[in-house]
């Protein structure tokens, strides 16, 4: 919206703005907001940032330490259209208010050091990436952990499961049959104004939007399309995305969720990552190799796949995450990549004769990740195939389900559990570290939050199917 600080400060008084919203993002991957009155923000607010107290964001600095500042990004702002005040909205990135010096464990600046990174080798100057992060619709959305009792429960108005219930005014039938939400038209698709609205309502807060449509899975699967942009772009897009797409869901009486798998025995989501590098104006990864890639694009490939079990536990960092990397329900679980075949990890989009439309598609990744993570994770993994020309093997164009058992056994899979990528990460984490984009405190910090807040929990906490198996042992 704006290309300088003082652009941004002009508006605000030409306005009469009087609310300026501040948005920046903790590490597990969650907006986190501050509202201020219009006078607290001047050019100083640009390069010292906004002091707060860091020590109660998750991941962050010790209550010992705690003092933080936030610097505003002018390029990023936005009317926020959810306010009844006029807001201008901006994303911040975060400092040492003592120093001046990037915060480590910023997962903004990491996404920017990664950037960095990559023209300091001189192999490019720019990273294009386009998620594309599907999700749940639910009407009714309920659940609970006590020490006598867990469960959950969702509901959907277009749940395939809702084809018996009596319903008010009468039950109409139209409920898209398991793993068939790949597109039907009205009255099937219920969400479709509201998606309009989504997408619209995007667009107005500056994402470069470009469709929307139905997903596979009954009980309300879909995905919003928007245009590739630059890595730190394309992050601040997702993450306007995900707040749009709920806070619009909230004014039609709906909820939303990123959940990689909510619903059982139907396809989960996941959040496809379109990616390639440019130097130069010019696209990298078109050549005359595999399915018209370049060298460098095979290499780029061959660093993902080497290091995809530590990669996932950044861009797949939850345990409901490998409830959806299981095989057949399109599942990308086979580290190996193809110009067709879904189930690989790696697929090669068809782009036709322009070579600047030439990129490839890491399928892994879902939403549950902190975008400017696992972006900035992903482009290392890339530049040290690059930087190592890494094989990445021979393609994986046969259908997986026809392979032997002895071919399956030659494809490496994906980690089963978080704990198993976290262990893979422990282990493979120097294409990190070594580049300075993510410092060894993060890595650390990383795996121990995850392990003390998700992975133990989790252990200690009986299943509710478990009694469907065990209670009458």
């Amino acid at each position: 919206m704006f290309q300088t600080p003082q652009e941004f400060l002009n508006y605000v008084q030409e306005n009469n703005i009087q609310i300026i919203d501040l948005k920046f993002i903790d590490m597990p991957g969650i907006w986190q907001h501050l509202s201020l009155y219009h006078d607290q923000i001047d050019e100083s607010s640009f390069t010292e940032g906004v002091a707060f107290d860091g020590s109660s964001i998750r991941g962050w600095k010790a209550i010992n330490e705690s003092d933080m500042a936030m610097v505003l990004d002018p390029t990023t702002a936005w009317i926020d259209p959810f306010m009844a005040e006029p807001t201008l909205s901006v994303i911040c990135s975060i400092i040492e208010p003592r120093t001046g010096q990037p915060y480590s464990r910023d997962p903004r600046t990491i996404a920017q050091k990664a950037v960095d990174y990559l023209i300091s080798t001189g192999i490019g100057d720019t990273a294009f990436l386009g998620p594309e992060a599907e999700f749940f619709i639910f009407d009714d959305v309920r659940f609970d952990q006590t020490q006598n009792t867990g469960f959950y429960y969702v509901d959907s108005v277009e749940g395939r499961w809702n084809s018996g219930k009596e319903e008010k005014g009468g039950n109409l039938g139209y409920k898209p049959r398991y793993k068939e939400g790949y597109f039907p038209v009205s009255p099937t698709d219920t969400s479709q104004d509201m998606r309009t609205e989504m997408l619209l309502t995007m667009a107005k807060c500056g994402v470069p939007i470009e469709k929307h449509h139905h997903e596979v899975a009954t009980g309300g699967q879909c995905e919003l399309g928007f245009r590739f942009a630059t890595l730190v772009q394309a992050a601040d897009y997702l993450m306007t995305y995900k707040y749009v797409i709920k806070n619009v869901a909230k004014k039609y009486g709906k909820t939303v969720t990123f959940m990689p798998k909510p619903l059982f025995n139907d396809n989960g989501s996941g959040m496809h990552t379109h990616q390639s590098i440019w130097k130069d104006g010019q696209p990298l990864f078109a050549g005359d190799k595999y399915a018209g890639l370049s060298q460098m694009a095979l290499h780029y490939i061959g660093g993902l796949l080497k290091h995809a079990p530590a990669l996932l536990a950044l861009t797949n960092p939850t345990t409901n995450s490998y409830k959806r990397l299981v095989p057949g329900f399109e599942a990308p679980v086979n580290l190996a990549y193809s110009q067709g075949n879904r189930s690989a990890s790696i697929r090669i989009p068809l782009s036709g004769s322009n070579p600047k439309a030439k990129r490839l598609e890491f399928r892994c990744p879902d939403a549950t990740s902190n975008p400017y993570l696992a972006f900035a994770a992903m482009l290392c993994a890339g530049i040290d195939g690059i930087k190592n020309q890494i094989d990445p093997g021979d393609s994986l164009d046969k259908d997986i389900y026809d392979l032997s058992p002895e071919e399956l056994a030659k494809v490496p899979s994906t980690p089963a559990s978080l704990e198993g990528a976290l262990e893979a990460l422990e282990h493979d984490h120097a294409f990190l570290t070594e580049t300075g984009v993510f410092t060894e405190d993060f890595i650390n910090t990383w795996i121990e939050y995850k392990l003390d807040n998700e992975v133990n929990p989790m252990r200690l906490r009986p299943h509710p199917y478990e009694f469907s198996l065990y209670y009458d042992c």
